[in-house]
């Protein structure tokens, strides 16, 4: 790619570790590092990219997207990117926030009338109808994973109602819109702002984008965000011309550390058979791809010209929205990052004391993982972009994503 600086900012090829801050010797660490998880069967294949200033300081892949045809992992392959879709949906809401169109304290049945009744576990259930009256949780809880809206991996009787009922918006037969109304039949986990519990809400903000924007999700995205920033490779499902770089996915069992998913996970993304639109994890990308979004909120809101939001919207998301850190409103569900030290802002969290992470970073790096173990974060001291593919499920098999963060850092001179 051609090289542009900050004013004009075009991601640029390699031109040289050491003048963008880094000991080069050091970054090949993180070569090493991917090919032992290869070897050691942890992961099938993996591709990473440390981009600093708008230039890419390093890329390297190692092993193979497709363990059964033996194909290399590459810089184009197309990776199911899960939970780092939530950034991308959470960007795309605030655009229309920008037109005026909500307020974040505005209650969700607003805009979504099936949720206008509202119940909420009443504390120690036992059961899914031990419930009490509640007010529906505001877009902002709904952002920020305070709703009470769950996940079935997590921990609770809703998570087993969630599961019983397939409510992940993984693949079905329905459509956003009726997934959306299947899951307000059901009680909440807990009062809307009391907790924090990772959740299914940004699908939940991908149906209110359609309300308000008038298209459906995918369009919206293509055309506000994909086009703009040239994210060519982006969407919910692959071309039949683009199916050859499409990567295999695998998951951890104590049988195989490396098992095949089920076909069945990776028809969604068929053309014609992704009927459930999903905000909150269905897009595939490449790496290219997402640096390009990952550099529009480097550099705060725009990206070769093209202004998506403003510079002071894009530092409100960056901001932590709870009281404190996430471990601090007392969750029990899983997530894509540790809790303690860590804030979450809209879209993705934020770094807030690497010590009581236990993990070498910037306060203020913000980003998010993806269910495949992949992982992204920007960092706005060291103006700085990293993003790791990979396809494994789930992403709490290993602890790459701290070693990687260690890894980088101790790289920069």
């Amino acid at each position: 790619m051609e090289f542009k600086n900050d004013a004009e900012p075009l991601v640029a090829e390699r031109l040289g570790a050491e003048r963008l801050g880094f000991d080069a010797s050091r970054l090949k660490r993180i070569d090493q590092w991917m090919r032992r998880y290869v070897d050691e069967r942890k992961f099938p294949g993996a591709s990473v990219i440390v981009a600093r200033h708008g230039e890419i300081a390093h890329f390297s892949a190692a092993g193979l997207r497709s363990i059964e045809q033996n194909k290399p992992y590459e810089r184009d392959t197309i990776v199911r990117i899960y939970s780092m879709t939530k950034p991308i949906t959470s960007l795309a809401l605030m655009m229309l926030m920008e037109r005026g169109l909500f307020h974040l304290d505005t209650p969700i049945d607003r805009f979504l009338p099936e949720f206008s009744n509202c119940t909420a576990l009443i504390e120690g259930a036992t059961s899914i109808e031990q419930t009490k009256p509640c007010l529906p949780p505001t877009i902002h809880q709904i952002l920020t994973h305070t709703s009470g809206l769950s996940y079935s991996f997590n921990e609770g009787i809703l998570a087993q109602a969630y599961a019983q009922q397939s409510l992940d918006f993984g693949p079905g037969d329905d459509h956003l819109e009726q997934r959306v109304k299947r899951v307000a039949e059901i009680p909440l986990a807990f009062t809307p702002g009391s907790r924090w519990e990772y959740s299914i809400g940004i699908d939940i903000i991908g149906r209110l984008i359609e309300v308000l924007s008038g298209q459906p999700l995918d369009q919206f995205l293509q055309e506000q965000i994909f086009e703009p920033l040239g994210m060519s490779d982006t969407g919910f499902t692959v071309p039949e011309d683009k199916q050859s770089r499409f990567a295999s996915c695998y998951h951890y069992t104590d049988d195989n550390p490396l098992a095949p998913m089920d076909p069945g996970m990776s028809d969604r993304y068929q053309p014609g058979k992704n009927s459930i639109l999903s905000g909150g994890g269905g897009l595939v990308s490449t790496l290219d791809d997402y640096l390009k979004f990952a550099e529009m909120i480097r550099l705060g809101g725009t990206l070769n010209g093209n202004k998506l939001v403003s510079s002071h919207t894009l530092d409100f998301m960056r901001h932590n929205h709870l009281p404190g850190d996430i471990s601090s409103m007392g969750p029990s569900s899983f997530a894509e990052t540790p809790m303690d030290g860590m804030g979450f802002g809209i879209g993705g969290s934020v770094v807030l004391d690497p010590a009581r992470q236990r993990t070498p970073g910037s306060v203020g790096d913000f980003g998010w993982g993806g269910l495949a173990s992949t992982f992204w974060w920007t960092d706005p001291i060291e103006q700085m972009n990293v993003i790791f593919f990979t396809q494994l499920v789930p992403s709490s098999t290993y602890a790459s994503r701290p070693e990687l963060k260690a890894l980088v850092h101790g790289a920069l001179l």
